[in-house]
């Protein structure tokens, strides 16, 4: 039964509803495990459920997970330490970030359809201020955003189950101002949610993949002094005013795969072999991004990142929208190095929306021969 609306504020208030919910975070949480102001009509029947802790890694990797499920639904247990820090964006170009597990972008979670997945979201008394958690994947309280409000000193545990198939973002959105201010420093990441019979292309025949990477594109709006050179500051809060002034350009500095740049280039890329099948996963909070693997193609796009519609065929390029995470599966036919990046072209030479996989085995000359070499036209 509705009681109030007060929870629509977060998304309607100005920066002051964060600042005034230091010291109060937990007014949000309701002692009956719903949503404060409405009474709990269903409880969660997860009596005899087994759970499984999962150890959540760094981007681009994933963790160990089963394709196809076994047994009946699972508590995935997971847990995330939020940390406030500085990180060096490119050389001499600093940022302190807001980070889910002390990376950017934060680790991806993975479970299959019908799974629930547990977090325990820890905000160290070491950190400077109130943030939450928004999964796109779950239903109801703003993604859960409404019942994990922390406070520094705090930790709060929410359980939502996965009732839709996909990949889907998740990010730091505690209200106002501070909603994008936190994700442009790098509090988002992604879930990923598997059919519990796995993925299928569009006629039905069950997909695998022999590895996965998982990307984040991040877009940075770092304030200049008059001389043009990057500013560095003290403490998170100490750049808001400067960073709201970049932001309100929707101009980025800097939008690189994986955190900072060249964090998936060169002797950071991922690798592959010839004849393995490999699912990327990408997601962007903000902003359109263009994904395209030079040398390859999406042989099965879910552009959207719905498992439940058919993948589409053979793309050489698609459309990740803002606030999303697409998938796509690609055979690697050929050895040497694929460049995968948004193929908005300035972006990804430019501002760093680029990565590198580097892939082994031995070329085939069926696909591709250098007929002749370079020579002296005559």
């Amino acid at each position: 039964m509705k009681k109030h609306t007060l929870l629509i504020a977060p998304l309607a208030m100005s920066l002051m509803l964060p600042l005034m919910l230091v010291g109060s975070a937990s007014a949000f949480a309701y002692s009956g495990g719903g949503l404060e102001g409405y009474e709990v009509g269903v409880k969660a029947d997860i009596s005899g459920l087994p759970r499984v802790k999962q150890e959540l890694v760094v981007a681009p990797a994933l963790p160990k997970h089963e394709q196809t499920a076994t047994g009946g639904p699972k508590i995935i247990e997971v847990r995330m330490v939020i940390e406030e820090k500085e990180i060096e964006i490119e050389p001499g170009v600093f940022m302190w970030a807001m980070t889910f597990n002390g990376s950017v972008p934060g680790p991806i979670i993975v479970a299959h359809e019908g799974d629930y997945i547990e977090l325990t979201l820890v905000n160290p008394e070491t950190n400077s201020l109130p943030h939450n958690i928004d999964f796109h994947a779950s239903t109801g309280a703003l993604g859960g955003g409404s019942l994990t409000l922390v406070n520094p000193g705090e930790e709060v545990v929410l359980r939502f189950k996965a009732t839709r198939v996909g990949t889907f973002l998740y990010h730091c959105a505690p209200g106002g101002a501070m909603i994008p201010w936190h994700v442009v420093h790098g509090m988002n990441g992604a879930v990923l949610i598997l059919p519990r019979d796995g993925l299928k292309d569009s006629d039905g025949t069950p997909l695998r993949y022999d590895r996965a990477f998982y990307i984040g594109e991040l877009d940075y709006y770092l304030p200049k002094d008059a001389n043009g050179k990057y500013k560095r500051y003290p403490n998170p809060i100490a750049s808001f005013a400067d960073d709201m002034e970049v932001m309100k350009t929707l101009t980025p500095t800097h939008i690189p795969f994986g955190g900072t740049m060249g964090a998936l280039t060169g002797d950071n890329a991922m690798h592959a072999n010839v004849g393995e099948s490999v699912l990327f996963i990408h997601f962007q909070a903000n902003r359109q991004s263009f994904p395209h693997l030079i040398g390859g193609h999406g042989d099965y796009v879910w552009e959207r990142g719905n498992f439940n519609d058919p993948p589409a065929h053979g793309l050489e390029s698609w459309v990740l929208a803002a606030g999303s995470a697409s998938a796509f599966i690609y055979k690697f036919r050929q050895p040497g190095v694929y460049v995968y990046l948004s193929h908005n072209l300035i972006e990804a030479v430019l501002l760093g929306a680029i990565s590198h996989v580097i892939v082994d085995g031995e070329w085939n000359n069926d696909l591709m021969e250098q007929v002749s070499a370079p020579r002296k036209i005559e």
